[in-house]
Formats: C-alpha cells, structure tokens, sequence
C-alpha cells in the first residue's frame, strides 16, 4: 500500500468555501480519508503538514539565519503580525505561524509597538519588511532560485491510497 500522485500543480487551497468544495468532490471521488494534499521530497510523498516543517518553517528559519537585519527589525518593529491576504481572503495563513514558531523556538519576541503585515493585499503593505519577509520573496530552502510561494503553489500534489 502506499499513496500514489494523481495530481500535480493542484495550486492554490482558495477560499474557505472553495476548500470546502474541493475537499468535498475529493471525498466523492476518492473517499473519505483516502486522499491527502502533500509534496513530493526526495521522491518520497510528504504530507502538507509534514511539509510545514520541512519546508516552509525552514526557510523563514534559513532567511533568519542568512538575513539577521530583517530578523531584528521585525522584533523591534512589531507587536503583532497579520497576513493581510488571509485575512481578506479566508485563505490559509502560513508564513505568520511560521514567522511565530520561529520565535518561539529562539526564545525570542516582538518587541515593538507596531501591527506588521506579512506579505501585502492589493499592492497595500503596512512595511517594507512586509515585502521582503512575504513568501514571494523568500527562497525556498535548498533552493535559491525557487520562492517559497512558487515551491508551494507549483510543487502541491494531491495524493490517493492505493492498496498494492
């Protein structure tokens, strides 16, 4: 048994509602439980959870580690982080929980006063460091020459469980 890929390039997970619906048609057609959205890594499929970690938490932590300047400017700019496109959008938030886990596991706060967006809605951000800690902007770990948005928009597959 093991999950085989049956589609590639899924793109974007939308809207709450267009989630939904997609899960929904997934549920129908696959069954329930019998499909997952993930990567595939070293020719391995990786749950999109697992991908989380792997992936995109480390690359903040790889920009952190290679740009320390943006690393203080955010602790010393901001009280609070948002994703604006989230947010406008009902869609999936994951460079800010990426961005906290970060400082978390570095024992480190923010420290400034500041609401800091991370990434932009409709060309409006509340900061240049907005920009340059989006996902569009940041490189993929391992691959300097791939964005972090781009890797998870074009590499997301969705998987089914196939009994050998």
């Amino acid at each position: 048994m093991a999950w085989k890929i049956v589609k590639t390039r899924i793109g974007r997970a939308g809207g709450l509602k267009q989630r939904k619906n997609r899960q929904r048609e997934w549920d129908q057609k696959y069954g329930e439980g019998n499909w997952a959205i993930g990567y595939v890594i070293n020719e391995k499929f990786i749950f999109q959870e697992q991908a989380l970690d792997t992936i995109y938490y480390r690359s903040y932590e790889e920009h952190f580690r290679t740009h320390p300047d943006d690393l203080k400017e955010l602790i010393c700019l901001a009280k609070k982080l948002r994703n604006p496109h989230a947010e406008a959008t009902t869609g999936v938030d994951l460079q800010v929980p990426a961005i906290m886990k970060y400082l978390d596991e570095n024992n480190l706060e923010l420290q400034g006063n500041e609401m800091i967006d991370i990434g932009s809605w409709k060309g409006q951000a509340s900061h240049p460091i907005s920009i340059r800690l989006s996902p569009l902007h940041i490189k993929v770990v391992g691959d300097e020459k791939m964005t972090l948005e781009k890797f998870w928009q074009s590499k997301k597959c969705l998987a089914i469980w196939k009994e050998d």
